[in-house]
């Protein structure tokens, strides 16, 4: 909204209201706006969870510290929905078909998440809203992302060209000058490619898994995209979800996931530095920079009442939330193949938990007694039995999200 306010402004020249056409100042103010939401009004609404008596019910699970948390004031993703769709609304350009995805994503799986903490907190049943009910939102979600990926024609990549070869392609929404260098010009068109994590001049055409199918496979690559795309939103906002079992964990891993989609976010979307990192120039996608400044800001924020010993959990209203937006930015830019390395976190947690049921009904069906692989699962839990207090395991899942962060970033160069 302020975008367009200032714009207005800009024209009638106003000094100094040009510099809401630059997205790091953007970007900047909407950081500093969800912080601000997230940590005034998150104080505000922790107090009004407590009144109304909007607490987690914590199962022995024979776990030290966990009888402690019993009663602490849940539903807190509340806190990061507004603080990331406040700054959103009055920094971002509204018709920005990538930002509109992004909203989407963002009240579509904080309704569904909402739901299923009513459930448990006011009508008092622990199982919450039914799995396959999440499942079935999320892949409404999926399918309406990949048919929008596919399908809208503002959803391109842009590939240079010698100077002599079409039209110029020029975009003014970026922190620099876009005119086109004199060697080179840019072609904008639509694609179902991905980048490939350390692999220079190559990209994924989705159109190759089903390239058995004959000289009209192409025409069903739509398919396999938005099946993909199901399964790694699905995947990743369940894998948030389950790493939402220790103070901190879930959110702070999601904000250093955050920062790193916002670095791949900027490059992509400016072609200068997309042509020297020799990466996909995705156009008009620099605008997903001030919505994940926004979530950053909302994450680090809620970090404030959620580190160790958590004032507030964010329930299923902001790990699903959370978890989706992570998975669906990915997609948008690109780099969703780089999902197993950015979100290793997540990953492992989902995996050793799957690893757990699946062992354990193995063993049952051969020897007729169940055996376990970890401890407890997911995997926190299990250096949670081993005796290991709860603020060093946060830590040290931190200490390793950021590693995987750099090597994510590391593939821009090591290419």
């Amino acid at each position: 909204m302020l975008y367009y306010l200032f714009n207005w402004l800009n024209e009638l020249d106003l000094p100094g209201a040009g510099v809401f056409q630059y997205i790091s100042f953007r970007s900047a103010m909407s950081v500093i706006t969800a912080l601000v939401i997230s940590t005034l009004f998150g104080k505000k609404m922790i107090h009004t969870l407590k009144k109304k008596q909007v607490g987690e019910s914590v199962r022995d699970l024979g776990l030290n510290g966990q009888s402690e948390k019993e009663g602490t004031p849940t539903m807190g993703g509340l806190i990061i929905l507004i603080s990331i769709l406040v700054p959103t609304l009055l920094f971002t350009r509204l018709d920005n078909v990538y930002v509109i995805l992004m909203l989407i994503t963002t009240i579509w799986l904080g309704f569904i998440g909402f739901t299923d903490d009513y459930i448990k907190v006011f009508k008092r049943n622990k199982a919450g809203l039914a799995g396959k009910f999440k499942i079935f939102g999320q892949v409404i979600l999926g399918l309406l992302v990949g048919l929008v990926m596919f399908f809208h024609p503002d959803i391109v990549i842009g590939e240079k060209m010698p100077v002599s070869e079409g039209p110029v392609v020029v975009n003014s929404i970026q922190d620099q000058p876009f005119e086109n260098t004199d060697s080179f010009k840019y072609n904008e068109r639509k694609a179902s490619l991905s980048t490939i994590p350390f692999v220079k001049n190559n990209e994924f055409d989705y159109s190759w898994l089903i390239s058995w199918m004959g000289p009209n496979a192409a025409n069903w690559t739509w398919a396999i995209f938005i099946l993909i795309v199901i399964f790694i939103i699905t995947a990743v906002s369940n894998g948030a979800n389950i790493t939402d079992g220790l103070d901190g964990l879930a959110t702070g891993s999601s904000a250093i996931m955050g920062v790193t989609l916002g670095i791949l976010a900027y490059v992509s979307g400016n072609f200068n530095v997309a042509d020297y990192l020799n990466i996909m120039y995705i156009p008009d996608s620099g605008e997903l920079v001030v919505f994940i400044a926004a979530f950053i800001g909302a994450t680090v924020g809620f970090l404030w009442y959620n580190s160790f010993p958590a004032q507030v959990f964010m329930g299923d209203t902001g790990s699903l939330t959370i978890g989706g937006i992570i998975a669906v930015f990915a997609v948008l830019i690109r780099k969703e193949l780089l999902i197993p390395i950015l979100c290793g976190i997540f990953l492992v947690e989902n995996i050793s938990v799957l690893i757990q049921v699946y062992w354990y009904k193995y063993t049952r069906m051969k020897t007729g007694e169940g055996r376990r692989v970890f401890l407890m699962a997911p995997l926190h839990h299990h250096y949670q039995k081993k005796g290991y207090p709860e603020a060093k395991i946060v830590t040290r899942f931190w200490i390793i999200g950021i590693i995987l962060a750099v090597l994510a970033i590391v593939t821009l160069k090591i290419r």
